[in-house]
């Protein structure tokens, strides 16, 4: 079995790909931030490159893509291009390979846009606010069409996913996290907003069974890689003052208009068809991500350090 990991370098790519290949899985990337050099180097714009990598296997795990919400504000038409352009050239490769791969789609939270039900149910309606929520819409109806056509397909739904000191530094959790790590202030932009954040490693954990479902030729509704418990920005804030061996200041700053201001995800599907669930709470995922960044940035420092001759 061979599976394409299409956006590679990314945070659940890159621990995605490390995970199938301990399992022995033959992986091949696909990332245009990796070294133009490297094999797992390629545009998903780029529909002749894409092609050459999806006629190699059974399998693709699409994960490319303008990834977050503040980027498809800033760059919208590249938001737009990426994540339905992109996924268009995904689905057209699968559907003219011989192999007809199957096709799981990393789709986000943000469809649902600002429900007034919590937990969200994976049926509830769309309704975006943002440009990115929109893209991953369209997206959704791309690789669901896909399905019409003959390809196996899936597609899952994230939320807040962190754990790593490879994430983006500005993201809430790693910016927490970070923050307690070295003793800066904390911004809160929304005190009382409500988000259901997820431990990278639940999620890696939660993938496998889907990915073995693929490869045994079941298809699944689309499910929620979430862990069903929302918490506010303040009270993650102050988990990270309590976590940290610095005295923290919380500063409280002005939410953004184009964000959703609460989400949590129904996980009962989750349970019900892969059998999965989060196993690391908010609380002690944060802890070790406080742990990482301290022995990264240890780490950074003792690089530096200058030894005379």
């Amino acid at each position: 079995m061979k599976i394409l990991i299409t956006g590679c370098k990314g945070l659940i790519g890159s621990s995605l790909k490390r995970k199938l290949i301990e399992l022995g899985v033959d992986v091949l990337g696909h990332d245009i931030n990796c070294d133009i050099v490297d094999s797992d180097y390629g545009d998903i714009l780029d529909e002749n490159g894409l092609y050459e990598k999806v006629c190699q296997v059974d399998g693709i795990v699409h994960l490319a893509g303008v990834s977050r919400v503040i980027f498809g504000e800033r760059y919208p038409k590249k938001c737009w291009e990426a994540n339905v352009n992109g996924t268009q050239n995904v689905v057209d490769t699968a559907q003219n390979s011989k192999k007809k791969p199957w096709i799981i789609y990393a789709s986000s939270r943000e469809v649902y846009g600002q429900q007034e039900s919590l937990p969200v149910s994976e049926s509830a309606p769309f309704s975006p606010v943002n440009i990115y929520g929109e893209s991953k819409i369209k997206a959704e109806q791309i690789v669901e069409n896909a399905r019409k056509g003959g390809i196996h397909t899936s597609i899952v739904r994230f939320s807040n996913v962190f754990g790593s000191v490879m994430d983006h530094e500005d993201r809430v959790i790693p910016a927490f996290c970070r923050a307690a790590a070295i003793g800066s202030t904390i911004r809160v932009e929304g005190h009382e907003n409500l988000f259901d954040f997820t431990y990278l490693d639940d999620v890696i954990h939660g993938l496998i069974p889907l990915i073995t479902c693929m490869v045994q030729g079941l298809q699944m509704p689309p499910i929620h890689y979430t862990s069903g418990k929302a918490s506010s920005l303040g009270e993650v804030a102050q988990i990270a003052r309590e976590a940290s061996v610095h005295d923290i200041e919380i500063i409280e700053g002005t939410p953004r208009s184009f964000d959703v201001s609460k989400f949590c995800g129904d996980t009962n599907r989750a349970l019900k068809l892969l059998n999965w669930q989060t196993a690391v709470s908010i609380t002690e995922g944060m802890h070790r991500l406080i742990n990482q960044y301290s022995f990264h940035l240890n780490e950074s420092v003792q690089e530096n350090i200058l030894i005379p001759a």
